[in-house]
């Protein structure tokens, strides 16, 4: 049987409308463009794409930031429209559906303690209960320590704050996470750890997980369906494997071939050593310098 939808979008779309002068006409920009998708209980879906296909607009019409000019969200099984506007309003919809930011050093007060931080969240949404047991359950959730919520952000690395940023948005006890770009300014060995502790939570807890991520061995690591998407519009999607591996548009192509590669190893008479990747002739083979 399977999983039902929890959180589904269709036909956004929304312009963004700029002057250079206070007398000049407005610039019409389409962020969004009858975009649609749909995430289960549990399931992980990737949205990649060039900078200015729409990402960051989309996720603001998730999260109820922004309205869209058409369109609608909705939440839950009995698939609830979800609206941008007051905290009051939107504070069930808040509860269910938390964000993990790119930069948590950003998003945390530097006067706070972590734990007050992580504990805001409860308070503003309402939430009843031991607020201070919360916390140290979260903290341990995604494998610090709860004497750790003493602690001000400073005092961690940046792996540890944005396992810091997770246990913020787990503390409502939501369905879904919005991710955005969580692992972009870490090391790898630290981008393993936030990707194994998401793929964990989505398994044993049934979270919901939308990554919005430009680096597409993330993606493929740890979402089971990706959305690609250009200039507002959803270009491709399906299965990560199958579209990463034989993408069928061109803006999946150019992002396919864009990403890194290490150059090759080769035998030669002193070990190995290396030679570009990809095509081209082999050092042996090019024409000696006269």
């Amino acid at each position: 049987m399977p999983s039902p939808v929890l959180l589904s979008a269709s036909g956004l779309h929304l312009c963004h409308r700029t002057r250079s002068t206070p007398l000049s006409r407005p610039r019409v920009t389409t962020a969004l463009d009858g975009v649609a998708l749909s995430l289960a209980e549990g399931e992980r879906l990737g949205v990649v794409g060039e900078s200015g296909s729409g990402k960051s607009t989309l996720v603001r019409v998730l999260l109820a930031l922004e309205r869209p000019d058409a369109g609608q969200v909705r939440f839950g099984p009995e698939q609830r429209p979800v609206r941008a506007g007051s905290a009051r309003s939107t504070r069930w919809f808040r509860s269910q559906v938390q964000f993990v930011p790119q930069d948590p050093a950003g998003s945390f007060n530097p006067r706070l303690r972590v734990g007050e931080s992580i504990a805001e969240p409860l308070a503003c949404l309402g939430i009843g209960g031991d607020h201070r047991a919360r916390v140290g359950e979260v903290l341990e959730a995604v494998g610090l320590q709860a004497c750790m919520a003493e602690r001000h952000p400073h005092e961690f690395s940046g792996g540890q704050r944005q396992r810091l940023a997770v246990a913020r948005a787990l503390a409502p006890g939501p369905r879904v996470l919005i991710a955005d770009e969580p692992v972009s300014a870490l090391d790898v060995s630290s981008q393993a750890r936030i990707i194994e502790l998401l793929n964990r939570l989505s398994s044993e807890h049934g979270l919901g997980l939308l990554l919005v991520s430009h680096e597409l061995g993330v993606v493929r690591r740890l979402c089971e369906r990706v959305m690609v998407m250009r200039r507002g519009r959803v270009v491709e999607q399906g299965e990560t494997a199958r579209v990463l591996d034989h993408p069928v548009d061109p803006c999946t192509r150019r992002l396919v071939e864009a990403v890194p590669r290490l150059p090759a190893l080769e035998e030669g008479e002193n070990g190995p050593r290396t030679r570009p990747a990809g095509p081209g002739p082999r050092p042996a083979d090019r024409a000696p310098v006269r």
